[in-house]
């Protein structure tokens, strides 16, 4: 044994720097025992040992060996043999990947007991109702977790002798009911599986350990981790461990505690805890949990050594914890520890605190961030000046406000939510099984479940709103409605949740935009002062430019001319630019454009004062200007058939034959960029006349406008060199006219791999490179992005040929050698050279840290992406991007 792998771990041998290995929860179980905290013992099968079962469908070489030492060993510190029907020892079986997942695979508790072994448990505890209850708990635990019987199956046979019995609550059953229960549980075992259900204690732990290990492999787990970007191959530890049991009594108890409130950050404790129950009983939402403030009252002593211990974990991992503890007959155990999952306002709040608290360094607060779960704290919530019809109200479990339209099940949710509507998940409560209509939901309600039910956990997690414990809302999953106080909801019909509040509101609410908090804005001062990647916005409108600059943005990277010509008094104009029978009329539409071009300029400029604008040159297909050739031919046929003015009919067939002369095979590399300004007289000059004039009119308003005209689709240096020539003669022409002097650059758009190829050549006639990496991915991978994300990419993700969407996150081995070569290439020529991205990559965080990488000086992202490209830039700098998913 002393030469092959090693593949268990008793705790004592583990540590929380053995995560990867032992996993979250078996890491922290080790550091726990090895610190003195009272952890029930057991052992843990490693990672590895999950990775070659999933591999080989079979334990390695020496697995089955190492579980019978562990086991033996366990037996004999706790004095107990597993299925001795004298003293018998149980263990739980439970899942425990390197990052938490939490509710995404499985466990078992109560394992080694059948109809010897119960009668042991009673003998020992003297108690036969607890005994059988435990029994039974294990019965649909174990079938449903490892034989695959439907767990609603058992729950329907509970409900049925509550009924027979005229109660209300399991705690009110008999030792008689619980004993009947077993007998009926094992004959649906029976019935459904056709073989009797196991007893022998050492084949129940091989199939539960089997269990475990195919978990990873869940539809639910893959989802998790597929929206969470955690890695396939890490793999699940399964850790065994000697039960203890909070329902024993009133003396007894378990619960789940957090050194700091998870939703607000706030530096109290938190949590909930039950009498007499089991763990499960606090996450499934099935009896209301007591506060943790309760204890104190109920249970003094226990209550002090639980916040002594929670103290002495957060000082030790220096991070909120999220515990679980059992408490057996006064005696308290741990049984978890691990880093709190939080809302992103939590999380900054905590964050904060601690590093104000000399706990953690600036640094560590910004790493503890993760820059998507920002995304929470930017999107809508309750005016709280308007009025609404509250018709419920629940725990407020995850903040946030949602509208959407009621569906009552995750199926439906995900098809609908897939599809682009809005919906409310409606549940008695979630189990795992819904992870992916939560996904796709906008919020989530319950009408059961407390704080730290599954719901709550996974939506706090997503950055969801949810409401958990809306007891006065009672479902008909049948009829696909649910009723309050007379009301009824249907399926389809618009409610609110305030997620903040704990509010349910009847219809469609008014939301408003949020503000970055004091907390974000001091975590976000720190980021500045780490990174070294400018940040800057996309934004085409005043509006979008404010609202970016109060987000922190240092500038625009990319302003967008065509979003500036849609509308009723421009369009025709653009339109009569492109179809004009001669020079004179184009001119005369390029000059009532340039005007209404120069005021948005002005606009944007003066917002974004002293901080530089780039503005890029006309970039689309003409095409998507013009009339559809299709509804033109349909009202040609019309009116070819319908009695009217002949004038009307010959000005529609020239109209059409018109678009028809400017349709194109393939636009997007056709008609586009700088070949409409090369080939078309005067675009070029009008659209650099209405940049330079307004930024000649707000310097001489005292002003400081910092201008870069980009031109888009280059491929040739002289393409570029032929434009600039044209920008200067026009830009100097207008500072003549205006008698001042304002500085301004040219650069290119860097979107074809040719360009990128000849970067060397470009740079000679560029001040800058911005590279366009949604164009580049699209030329680089041969996709068109609407049917690749139509067609294929969600397959080719979904069976491993492609890691990622590559238009979410920049494809680094094959479009990122072409802008680390660009790069390269471009700077050897013009060292001075400034280089940017600004395709939708600029705001993500993995596609940030190959920018910092390839040392480009700024990203540029949509005004709601910046303060995520802030604090991304700074963990990329600090070397913490790629654990951003923790």
């Amino acid at each position: 044994m002393s030469t092959e792998k090693k593949y268990v771990f008793d705790f004592e041998e583990g540590s929380s720097k053995m995560k990867m290995l032992l996993g979250g929860k078996g890491s922290n179980l080790a550091e726990m025992t090895n610190i003195g905290l009272p952890v029930p013992p057991g052992f843990t099968i490693s990672t590895e040992a999950c990775n070659y079962f999933s591999r080989e469908e079979k334990y390695p070489d020496g697995l089955q060996e190492e579980i019978d030492q562990h086991l033996a060993r366990l037996e004999e510190k706790m004095g107990k043999k597993l299925g001795d029907s004298d003293d018998p020892l149980l263990v739980s079986v439970r899942s425990g990947a390197a990052i938490s997942m939490p509710g995404m695979m499985d466990t078992v508790l109560n394992l080694g007991l059948n109809d010897q072994s119960v009668q042991g448990l009673i003998k020992q505890t003297g108690d036969e109702r607890f005994a059988y209850d435990a029994y039974r708990r294990f019965i649909q635990m174990f079938s449903d977790i490892v034989l695959g019987v439907d767990r609603q199956l058992f729950e329907e046979e509970l409900t049925r002798k509550k009924e027979e019995r005229g109660l209300q609550y399991d705690v009110e059953l008999t030792a008689e009911d619980w004993k009947d229960l077993v007998e009926k549980y094992k004959s649906i075992v029976k019935e459904r599986t056709k073989e009797e259900f196991p007893s022998d204690p050492k084949k129940q732990l091989d199939l539960a350990i089997k269990a475990v290990f195919n978990s990873w492999n869940n539809p639910r787990a893959k989802v998790y981790r597929k929206t969470y970007n955690i890695s396939e191959d890490l793999g699940t530890a399964v850790n065994i461990q000697a039960m203890v049991f909070g329902n024993k009594g009133n003396d007894s108890a378990t619960g789940v505690l957090f050194t700091r409130d998870p939703s607000s950050g706030e530096n109290k404790k938190f949590g909930e805890y039950l009498t007499n129950a089991q763990g499960e009983d606090v996450v499934a939402g099935i009896r209301t949990p007591k506060k943790f403030e309760e204890m104190k009252e109920e249970m003094p002593e226990l209550h002090r050594q639980l916040v002594e211990i929670m103290e002495k974990l957060e000082s030790h991992y220096r991070d909120m914890q999220d515990i679980e503890f059992t408490i057996e007959q006064g005696r308290l155990f741990m049984l978890q520890t691990r880093t709190g999952k939080r809302t992103a306002a939590a999380a900054l709040k905590i964050a904060v605190d601690m590093c104000e608290e000399g706990l953690i360094t600036k640094e560590e607060a910004v790493s503890r961030i993760q820059p998507d779960q920002l995304d929470q704290l930017l999107h809508p919530r309750l005016n709280p000046d308007v009025e609404y019809e509250v018709i419920a109200t629940g725990l407020p479990a995850s903040p946030g406000a949602a509208s959407g339209e009621v569906v009552f099940d995750a199926d439906t949710a995900e098809v609908r939510g897939e599809r682009g509507d809005k919906v409310i998940l409606v549940r008695w409560e979630t189990t795992p099984d819904d992870i992916h209509g939560i996904i796709n939901a906008q919020g989530i309600l319950t009408s059961h479940g407390g704080m730290t039910s599954h719901a709550a956990v996974v939506a706090r997690g997503m950055g969801k709103p949810c409401i958990c414990g809306a007891e006065a809302i009672k479902i008909n999953q049948t009829e696909r409605l649910f009723e309050v106080n007379g009301l009824v909801i249907r399926e389809g019909d618009v409610i609110t949740i305030d997620g903040g509040s704990g509010k349910v509101i009847h219809g469609e609410a008014e939301l408003i935009e949020p503000k970055v908090d004091v907390n974000l804005e001091k975590i976000l001062s720190w980021a500045d002062e780490i990174r070294r990647l400018g940040v800057r916005t996309n934004a085409d409108t005043p509006e979008d430019s404010r609202r970016a600059r109060d987000f922190g943005a240092e500038g625009i990277g990319l302003c967008r001319i065509e979003h500036m010509l849609i509308g009723e008094e421009r369009l025709p104009l653009i339109r009569r630019m492109i179809l004009a029978a001669n020079d004179q009329e184009r001119q005369a539409a390029l000059d009532q454009l340039e005007p209404l071009l120069r005021d948005d300029f002005k606009e944007i400029l003066e917002v974004m004062d002293g901080l530089p604008v780039t503005i890029r040159l006309l970039d689309p297909p003409l095409h998507e200007f013009l009339p559809n050739l299709s509804d033109l031919r349909v009202e040609l046929v019309e009116l070819k058939h319908v009695p009217g003015d002949r004038d009307d009919y010959e000005a529609k067939e020239k109209l059409y034959a018109k678009v028809r002369a400017e349709h194109e095979a393939n636009p997007m590399l056709g008609m586009r960029g700088c070949r409409v300004g090369i080939a078309i007289p005067g675009v070029t000059e009008m659209q650099v006349r209405a940049i330079m004039g307004a930024a000649c009119i707000l310097k001489k308003e005292g002003k400081n406008p910092l201008v870069e005209i980009m031109v888009p689709l280059v491929s040739f240096a002289t393409e570029l060199k032929w434009e600039r020539s044209k920008i200067d003669e026009e830009a100097q022409k207008v500072m003549e006219e205006e008698g001042v002097e304002v500085p301004y650059s040219v650069g290119t758009m860097i979107e074809l791999p040719r360009a990128a190829l000849v970067a060397d050549e470009i740079a000679e006639q560029a001040d800058f490179f911005s590279f366009g990496t949604n164009d580049l991915t699209q030329t680089t991978l041969g996709f068109s992005r609407d049917d690749a994300e139509a067609k294929f990419l969600p397959l080719y993700i979904e069976q491993g040929i492609i890691p990622n969407n590559p238009f979410a996150t920049l494809d680094v081995k094959g479009v990122g050698q072409l802008v680390r070569m660009a790069s390269e290439r471009g700077r050897k020529t013009n060292p001075r050279l400034k280089l940017g991205i600004c395709g939708e990559h600029g705001g993500d965080p993995q596609s940030i840290l190959f920018c910092e990488e390839v040392k480009l000086d700024y990203v540029s992202c949509s005004p709601f992406r910046v303060p995520i490209a802030r604090l991304a830039a700074a963990q990329a700098v600090l070397g913490v991007v790629e654990d951003a998913t923790k």
